[in-house]
């Protein structure tokens, strides 16, 4: 399961970095800027929901924290 978390914020950070780069570039005139912040929020949000399923089949464990300490 690390690995394709690993990739996904991989993917996630590539995402912020290319909209930064286009806001730079065109001053954010074009729709380039849009789809690679559309496209963060896209990977973050499955990002969130596969970590929520792979728990709910048991693929990850949770680590135990204490609640209220």
């Amino acid at each position: 399961m690390k690995p394709v978390i690993i990739l996904v914020f991989v993917m996630i950070f590539g995402s912020l970095a290319g909209a930064g780069y286009f806001i730079v570039r065109d001053r954010g005139r074009s729709r380039n800027t849009a789809w690679a912040l559309t496209a963060r929020i896209g990977l973050s949000v499955a990002l969130f929901l596969f970590i929520w399923f792979a728990h709910w089949m048991g693929w990850i464990q949770s680590t135990g924290l204490p609640v209220g300490r």
